[in-house]
């Protein structure tokens, strides 16, 4: 399984090298440039900056110099945060938006659990009509109404909880909850599924005809199987949570990676967005992997050499 992974982070190499060509020449292609204003600056130092920046060379030559920083781990400096790298502005943001993530991943990952296998035991039922509705309203109403709403009731009328910022525990609630609603609601529907049809399974059958008891039966038996689709959807799920919700951190006021996306591409940050787009596409990587590997671990008949 270590030469697997090692392979794969190998392929992962040309991957990222697309992606980072891509997103360069994407920005460069957009209208406008870092330096614009509602008040034009002067040519002369419109003029320095460029050149201090490399702007004033052909596109060709900024893509293979931003590629030669790139290999020796240098991201360069923030076009519209003068006294900032992008290195430390990634690093300001990114514990942030990791321990935001984190918390909702978690707190999805739980509740989603035990709603889905509820409702998958009790199919059918008033218990099953009910989660898959509090799913399907959790799917359906997007972040940026749910944010408001939770910030506006818990924050302002009865102000039980910070309605933004960073500054405490408490401060992170409101936040984890927005974040964490439409996750809950997907690994419900998922387990919901899987557990279904896992109980309907033969050895879950020959496991009762044993005499188990049923609740060993589902923890062992049937909600290992059925965690097998939630973990595929993980991958992708854990990248987007743990790099920023722009939309959240937005609402919420919170100093994530996700902010300084939007800050950047509307500023036309070359930099900013370059380093954001490179941390998001390798969390995607190493997440699809350890998917990959958990996978492995949990059903016996998935092996890579």
């Amino acid at each position: 399984m270590l030469g697997y992974a090692v392979r794969r982070l190998l392929g992962a190499i040309p991957t990222l090298f697309l992606i980072v060509t891509f997103a360069f020449f994407l920005m460069r292609v957009a209208p406008g440039g870092p330096f614009d204003r509602e008040r034009t600056l002067e040519a002369k130092v419109l003029e320095n900056l460029n050149r201090v920046f490399h702007l004033d060379k052909p596109l060709w030559e900024q893509y293979f110099y931003y590629l030669g920083n790139l290999a020796r781990g240098d991201l360069g400096p923030s076009f519209i945060y003068r006294d900032f790298s992008v290195q430390q502005l990634i690093g300001n943001g990114l514990p942030v938006s990791i321990q935001l993530g984190g918390m909702a991943l978690l707190v999805a990952l739980l509740i989603g659990s035990v709603l889905g296998s509820i409702a998958a035991l009790r199919q059918n039922s008033w218990v099953d009509y009910s989660v898959i509705a509090v799913a399907t309203f959790g799917i359906t109403v997007p972040n940026f109404v749910v944010a408001p709403l939770l910030s506006l009731i818990f924050g302002v009328w009865l102000s039980l909880l910070p309605a933004g910022g960073w500054s405490s525990p408490e401060s992170m609630v409101l936040p984890v909850i927005t974040l964490a609603l439409p996750q809950v609601a997907i690994i419900a529907r998922l387990i919901r599924g899987s557990m279904i049809e896992a109980l309907r399974s033969d050895h879950v059958r020959t496991a009762r005809a044993y005499g188990l008891p049923t609740r060993m039966i589902v923890v062992v038996h049937a909600l290992r199987a059925a965690c097998l689709p939630v973990i595929s959807y993980l991958g992708p799920a854990a990248a987007a949570l743990l790099t920023g919700s722009v939309v959240v951190e937005t609402i919420f006021g919170l100093p994530g990676i996700g902010r300084y996306f939007v800050q950047g591409a509307l500023n036309r940050d070359y930099t900013l967005v370059m380093g954001t787009v490179i941390i998001i596409a390798v969390f995607v990587v190493v997440f699809n992997l350890i998917v990959d590997l958990l996978y492995a671990a949990l059903d016996p008949r998935v092996r890579y050499d």
